[in-house]
């Protein structure tokens, strides 16, 4: 099997961003000045990147542009533009960021990864299609799940929590898990994924990992630790909410409202909407680490009602979401 250096062709260009974020006003942000002066700077990367898009497309000449959202697409997808070659965008967020909102003008399709009331794209060319995940996560069943217990080395015959941040770790969430481990660990197992950043900080403060609490700095085997769990406090990324539903996972949801345009509280707020998770402000529960506790001590003493917020969870899979994103994709040829 060729590798992927050797599949696929990579191309670079320069590119900048706009820096924006959700805490702060408009006003804040012009005077700052470190944040003024980069801003400024990565305009002018924008318009290096254009014009390399504008020579490297009119070289390749492709079909189809296809554009993910991120600050990079946003030269290359002005370049297609400019060339008439039809153009595909797509939007894991709830919240489109500035570049897809720029790019939606021109967009022959637009696939998004949360339903499409929370978009204001036009819906004559826009579709839900979901977020493509790895197939790896997909429900387990009880049997299952005590096997990937067993093989992360808690114990099966009690609840797992895991708690995530994502691979670079949160360090305010990990911090408001650790000042209640205390009281979780009578309730459930605890598996901590702490980031690399804090991990050897954390080690001096939790115990040595053992059947009822572990702590680990990441893992490549987030399927199995994911499917091992039996509710999951995490970030509110687009991805990682749709791969915990693929999982069905009753699930806890702490956005971090400090990114750019607060795309994961509202993010969040498609599930909460749906009563199909439970949402916590981080201000909050840094503030009060016991509504952290009381969250997870609501969904283990209520299962029937944990599992029907679980199976809401559930309706928003889409096990297609990669072959609709195609279909879009060679439908904008003709």
């Amino acid at each position: 099997m060729a590798s992927f250096d050797e599949s696929v062709a990579v191309q670079t260009i320069t590119a900048g961003k706009l820096r924006r974020y959700y805490h702060l006003s408009l006003w804040q942000h012009f005077i700052w000045p470190s944040l003024m002066i980069k801003n400024t700077a990565d305009g002018f990367l924008v318009a290096v990147g254009f014009v390399q898009s504008l020579v490297k497309l009119l070289i390749w000449r492709p079909d189809v542009v296809f554009t993910k959202g991120g600050y990079v697409c946003l030269p290359v997808g002005m370049a297609a533009h400019m060339l008439r070659i039809p153009l595909v965008i797509h939007d894991s967020d709830a919240h489109p960021g500035l570049t897809n909102r720029v790019l939606s003008r021109w967009a022959t399709s637009i696939g998004t990864g949360a339903p499409l009331e929370y978009y204001h794209y036009p819906k004559s060319k826009s579709k839900y299609v979901g977020i493509p995940i790895n197939t790896d996560f997909k429900p387990y069943t009880k049997a299952q799940q005590w096997d990937a217990k067993r093989e992360w080395g808690v114990n099966p015959d009690k609840p797992l929590v895991v708690v995530t941040g994502g691979g670079l770790g949160a360090r305010r969430l990990n911090n408001t898990t650790v000042a209640v481990l205390e009281k979780l660990e009578p309730l459930a197992s605890v598996v901590l994924l702490s980031g690399v950043a804090q991990y050897d900080e954390l080690k001096t403060q939790v115990p040595i990992n053992n059947e009822n609490f572990q702590l680990h700095a990441f893992t490549n085997k987030m399927p199995r630790l994911l499917g091992a769990a039996d509710i999951v406090i995490t970030r509110a990324g687009a991805t990682t909410i749709l791969e915990l539903v693929a999982l069905a996972k009753p699930t806890i949801l702490v956005p971090n409202a400090a990114l750019t345009g607060g795309h994961q509280i509202k993010n969040a707020a498609v599930y909460e909407d749906a009563k199909a998770a439970t949402v916590l402000i981080e201000d909050e529960i840094v503030e009060s680490p016991e509504m952290l506790l009381t969250a997870v001590k609501r969904l283990l003493d209520s299962p029937k009602e944990t599992q029907a917020m679980a199976k809401r969870f559930a309706s928003f899979a889409k096990p297609d979401a990669a072959i609709d994103m195609a279909k879009l994709i060679l439908a904008a040829r003709s």
